[in-house]
Order: structure tokens, then sequence, then C-alpha cells
């Protein structure tokens, strides 16, 4: 039985059309740009503790909310952790931090401080780590950190922020500590080592409302400083309303 010429152009047209499509699928998987990797380096506010499903109501959380699908927010925090390595419980020592530098972000954002700043005081119980007394540490141990940062991504953008104030604080924690001496630590490394800051001390220095134990905001507290964060990585607020 002959096929007509009508048979023959469609087969031609249908294989022609068909390895356009598998042409053009290949184009756009190779334009396809990888999302933008975004590590929430930190303690126990990072982590989300205190708040009612940290899953979806800490800052990371809401950053990848806003951001949506062209990145990827990773929490990384780990509670109770200090900056230096002669803490009580030092970041670097934790899961946490080989995961983040396995990561390789293309942003960096660190919060600490505060379990730095823990040192006993009087009518202190016992039992209150003397963090502080490792001071002299804070500057190259936080240099250190960033610069582990960099040769895992030497194109990524590091933040550091100045602590979240404490009114006055629990467990060892010390405002005039954090206020006094930790910021001016940090401003000088964001100096020294070429990096940005975002000033979470002043965004909440008038919002003690926000803190309920003292030390750790609660779900408004945690939205608006990931507000603050959103808007120095991005450069514009937030989208909100958009969850």
């Amino acid at each position: 039985m002959k096929k007509s010429v009508s048979f023959f152009l469609f087969r031609a047209t249908t294989r022609f059309l068909l390895g356009a499509l598998i042409l053009c699928g290949f184009v756009l998987a190779a334009d396809a740009s990888p999302p933008t990797r975004i590590a929430c380096i930190g303690a126990s506010i990072t982590y989300g503790y205190h708040l009612n499903d940290r899953e979806h109501n800490s800052y990371p959380a809401l950053l990848q909310r806003w951001l949506g699908t062209n990145y990827d927010v990773r929490n990384f925090g780990v509670s109770g952790t200090t900056l230096m390595s002669k803490g009580d419980k030092p970041y670097v020592q934790q899961e946490a931090y080989t995961n983040a530098l396995a990561f390789k972000p293309d942003v960096v954002i660190i919060l600490f401080g505060g379990n730095d700043s823990k040192h006993p005081l009087p009518g202190d119980t016992n039992d209150v780590p003397n963090n502080w007394q490792h001071k002299a540490d804070f500057v190259p141990d936080y240099e250190a950190f960033i610069t582990s940062f960099r040769r895992a991504n030497p194109a990524s953008r590091i933040y550091i922020c100045y602590p979240t104030p404490a009114f006055p604080g629990r467990w060892g924690i010390n405002d005039d500590t954090i206020h006094h001496e930790i910021i001016p630590l940090i401003h000088q490394i964001a100096a020294d080592s070429s990096v940005n800051v975002i000033d979470l001390y002043d965004a909440f220095a008038n919002r003690k409302d926000l803190f309920p134990d003292t030390v750790h905001p609660n779900e408004p507290g945690a939205r608006l400083l990931a507000a603050y964060v959103y808007a120095a990585v991005m450069g514009e607020a937030p989208p909100f309303g958009h969850e």
C-alpha cells in the first residue's frame, strides 16, 4: 500500500517539531540560573527559639517566602552558640558550621554576640558562663570566621549584624557588654574585613515589647528583624502581603 505525500510531509514535520522542542529544552536548561544561596548564621535568634512554629516564623523562613524560588535561604542557627572558639558552646564546633560552608553561600548573614557577652554579675548563680573573659579573641575569631566563608565562596557577599539589645538580659547575656564593647568591635571587624553591617541594635533599641523574655524576639519581632535584613540585602522593602 502506497503512502501519500501528505503522510511523509506530516512525519517530517513531526520530527522537525520534536527536534525543535528538544533543542529548545536544552537551551532553556542551559540558560536557567541556579537560585541564589543565602546562609543565615547565628545562635537562638536565627534558629527561631521561643517562636511558635519556627519553621515558618523564624526570620530565615520569612526571607525565603519574601524572596521566592529564585533564592535558596537556609537556616543554620544553633541556639546557645558563641562566635568565640573558647566560649561555652562554639559555633565552629557545630555540624551546622560544616554544613553552612558546604552550602557555599552567595550571601552570608552572621548574627552573633549575645552569648559571647555572657559573664556573671553580682547575684548570678555559679552556672552562668564567663564567655567574655575571652574577649581578646573576639576580633581574630570573627575575622577568621569571615575568611572561612570567603574561602568556601570567594564571590560571597557577607553581612555581619550588630546584636539585638537585651532588656536587660538573662542567662548571663549582658546588654552593657553588647552595647559598649561588642558593637564597637563588630564595627572594627566590618572595616578590617570589608563586609557590610546590619544594625539590629538601634533597630530594636526602643522595642522591649517585642522581647518577652528580654532576649529573644517574638513573632512580630522576628518579622521586623527579617524586614531589616531583607532591606539591607535587597536594597528595598520586603513584599509584605505576598506570603
